[in-house]
C-alpha cells in the first residue's frame, strides 16, 4: 500500500506545475492533500479528477484559503467531513476516508506564524484534536492521518532549531504535544520508524535561499495507529520537482487496502 502526502499550496497551482502528472505514475493507493485553496465549482477540469481515483474534498468556505482532498484508487465506505467544531471545520481542515479495513485522514493544522489569534486558535485545534485521536485508537482499526501537523517534532526535524525556539511550529508545548502522542499514546511517526539521512525535510520558506540551502523544517507526517508501526517498508521525501513550497511525503506499507 503507498500512501503519499502533500501540503500542495494551491491545488490549482500544482496541477500547473505537473503533480497530477506525477502522481499518476507513482500507482498510490490514497493521496492526501492540504491547502488546495479551490471550491469544488473552480477544479472542474479532467485534471483534478484523474482516472482511476476516487475524489473528496473538504473545502475551505473562504475562497482561496485551506481546505483538503483526499484521492483514492477504491471509493470509501464513509467520509468524515470534519472534527464537529464550525470554526474548524469552516476551514476545511480536517477530511477522513474510511475503507474496508482502515482509515485515512487527510489532516491541516493551523500555523500560528501570523500572529497571536492564529496561534491560539492552532492550539484550540490541538486541545480538540488529541481526544478525538485517542477515540480513533479506541476503534481497534488502523488509521493514517496524513498531512501538515505545522509542528516540527525534534531538534533534528528542523535545520535552524537553535534560531527557531520561540516560533510557532516549534515551540515548546507544540512539541510536548506531539511526544505525548507518540510516547504515551503509542501512535506512530511512520517516518522515524525507519533509519534516515540527516536533514530530511519537507517544508522550506519561500524566503531567502532556504531551499537552495535546504534550511528546512519536517512538519508533513503521516502519523499511524500502532497497528502499522512495524508495516513501514520505505519512505521517500519526493525533491526532483517543485508542485509547492511542501515536497511530497511518500510511504510504502505492507498492508493490502481492501474494501
Amino acid at each position: 500500500m503507498r500512501i503519499i502526502t502533500l501540503n500542495c499550496n494551491g491545488i490549482r497551482s500544482a496541477a500547473s506545475k505537473g503533480f497530477f502528472d506525477w502522481m499518476l505514475a507513482q500507482d498510490a493507493d490514497v493521496v492526501c492533500l492540504q491547502e488546495t485553496k479551490a471550491q469544488e465549482p473552480q477544479l472542474g477540469d479532467s485534471v483534478f479528477s484523474p482516472a482511476g481515483y476516487q475524489r473528496y474534498l473538504h473545502d475551505a468556505q473562504k475562497k482561496g484559503y485551506s481546505g483538503t482532498a483526499v484521492y483514492s484508487r477504491l471509493p470509501a465506505k464513509k467520509v468524515v467531513y470534519g472534527l464537529g467544531d464550525e470554526d474548524i471545520d469552516s476551514e476545511g481542515r480536517y477530511l477522513e476516508t474510511t475503507f474496508g479495513n482502515m482509515s485515512v485522514v487527510s489532516l491541516y493544522l493551523p500555523s500560528g506564524s501570523s500572529g497571536d489569534e492564529r496561534q491560539a486558535f492552532k492550539y484550540r485545534m490541538m486541545d480538540l484534536f488529541l481526544p478525538h485521536l485517542l477515540k480513533l485508537k479506541k476503534r481497534g482499526r488502523p488509521y493514517v492521518i496524513c498531512g501538515d501537523w505545522n509542528i516540527a517534532h525534534q531538534n533534528i526535524d528542523i535545520k535552524n532549531w537553535r534560531g527557531n525556539k520561540k516560533n510557532s511550529g516549534f515551540l515548546p508545548e507544540e512539541r510536548e504535544w506531539l511526544t505525548t502522542l507518540f510516547d504515551k499514546h503509542k501512535y506512530i511517526d511512520a517516518f522515524r520508524t525507519l533509519p534516515q539521512e540527516e536533514h530530511e525535510y519537507t517544508w522550506w520558506s519561500n524566503r531567502g535561499q532556504a531551499w537552495a540551502n535546504n534550511t528546512g523544517w519536517r512538519i508533513d507526517y503521516q502519523i499511524c495507529t500502532p497497528h502499522l508501526r512495524d508495516k513501514v517498508l520505505k519512505t521517500h521525501i519526493y525533491k526532483e520537482q517543485r508542485f509547492s513550497d511542501h515536497a511530497p511525503l511518500v510511504i510504502d506499507y505492507d498492508f493490502a487496502l481492501q474494501n
